[in-house]
């Protein structure tokens, strides 16, 4: 058998192990022999072809596994609806006093119904604060 076919069936098998696995190990692997039965149907010997192989796998790992992994990871959660609230500035439009159960901020374009966050804290209208907590449909402010 010839040694091109042997660097062909490698690249075969590393190339479904790969499918299998799907890690990005075996590819680099797979391209790397490849490139080698390519290099050995040309007519350089069997030396020469695992040289290739050994070369071409570590470029290939070293400049696509970086690639691949970055494409891997997930991108971080998006907050939507009322958690995108969190940590947002509010403005007070009405005096907020938990012990008088009153209160209302400006969140955005939105008004929502608001209480302080720390239970003996009062805030005036127009106070800048900012949104620590949301429950239910009141949004829990803090300076």
């Amino acid at each position: 058998m010839q040694v091109w076919v042997i660097w062909l069936i490698a690249a075969g098998i590393l190339g479904v192990g790969e499918m299998h696995q799907g890690g990005f190990y075996l590819a680099p692997f797979a391209l790397g022999a490849a490139i080698a039965a390519i290099v050995s149907l040309l007519g350089a010997g069997a030396a020469v072809s695992a040289v290739v192989f050994v070369a071409a796998s570590a470029i290939v790992f070293a400049t696509l596994r970086p690639l691949a992994r970055r494409h891997r990871q997930l991108p971080p959660s998006i907050r939507t609806g009322a958690a995108a609230l969190i940590g947002r500035p509010a403005i007070v439009l009405e005096r907020i006093a938990n012990d008088e159960g009153v209160g209302c901020v400006r969140i955005g374009g939105e008004v929502w119904t608001a209480r302080s966050y720390d239970d003996d804290e009062v805030f005036d209208a127009g106070e800048r604060v900012e949104v620590v907590e949301i429950r239910g449909a009141t949004a829990l402010v803090m300076h």
